[in-house]
């Protein structure tokens, strides 16, 4: 079954600007697909939709879908959206973690959308939540920091917590927007490891919106290139070379490639399908 379904949206910001225009995909349960895109292409607009924090324009007939319920149609979110929100975890850029708190009840916030609102307010978890959240510390690889302030964390120990707090919440669609941007290349290969391993292990679905598209090529066996607003590739992330990368977005294309890493030896590029072309692939 598809995990996020997307069809015909689209986003017109104030004064005019489009930023998503009749956008389509389909991606299946248990994949793990990049969004790649110079800036201002509309990957943490799309993310924000699929997790229905914005809503698509009311005069476009637009739907998004997630595990097989809708989370908004026509620019309204549904009645379901709340529900929904719950099996969908979503990381930032900037780690949303609150840093006055230790990591552990960083972690634990995750379960806060399925604990009585009493509890939630004085933070008072149980046993059995407390072991699921070392558990999910420890496989992130940062179990020994428990008990330490969040900000005294550096940014890609930070952003391990905030997928072990996803875990806690029991998300089924991981949405991780830029979660590397900030990161040095050393974190930045650790957060994405860790992302690739549960998505391996757990069968979690991943989006991973990313600046730079070398990662796309060594995580993610597909990518979705946005430009735009529109698609303008979805396929198998190797076809990336860096000549079609300039060919899709010509100087802007610079931007995408990480200086010190190596291109890919140019081979034969994927032919440009609509991401519905993969549904049930």
């Amino acid at each position: 079954m598809a995990a996020v379904v997307v069809e015909g949206l689209s986003k017109t910001f104030r004064g005019g600007k489009r930023a998503l225009n009749d956008v389509s995909m389909s991606i299946d349960g248990g994949e793990m697909v990049a969004l790649i895109g110079a800036s201002g292409s509309g990957k943490s607009t799309l993310i924000r939709h699929v997790a229905g924090l914005v809503q698509g324009d009311r005069d476009a007939c637009c739907k998004v879908t997630v595990n097989g319920r809708p989370v908004q149609c026509n620019g309204l979110l549904t009645a379901e959206a709340r529900d929904i929100r719950r099996e969908v975890g979503v990381i930032f850029q900037q780690f949303n973690l609150v840093t006055r708190l230790s990591v552990l009840t960083n972690v634990l916030t995750g379960v806060l959308g399925r604990i009585p609102a009493l509890r939630g307010t004085f933070g008072i978890f149980t046993r059995e939540e407390r072991i699921a959240a070392m558990r999910a510390l420890a496989r992130v690889g940062i179990a020994e920091a428990a008990g330490q302030r969040a900000s005294t964390l550096s940014g890609g120990q930070q952003q391990r917590a905030a997928i072990a707090r996803a875990m806690v919440q029991g998300a089924r669609v991981i949405l991780a927007d830029e979660p590397i941007a900030s990161l040095d290349p050393a974190s930045a290969k650790r957060v994405m490891e860790t992302l690739s391993e549960i998505n391996l292990n757990d069968g979690i679905t991943v989006i991973v919106s990313l600046h730079q598209v070398e990662y796309a090529r060594r995580y993610c066996r597909r990518t979705i290139a946005l430009r735009d607003g529109e698609i303008a590739f979805d396929g198998p992330s190797e076809a990336l070379t860096h000549d079609f990368l300039r060919e899709l977005y010509g100087d802007a294309s610079e931007e995408l490639v990480l200086p010190d890493v190596p291109a890919k030896a140019d081979g034969p590029r994927a032919a440009l399908r609509p991401a519905a072309a993969f549904a049930g692939a």
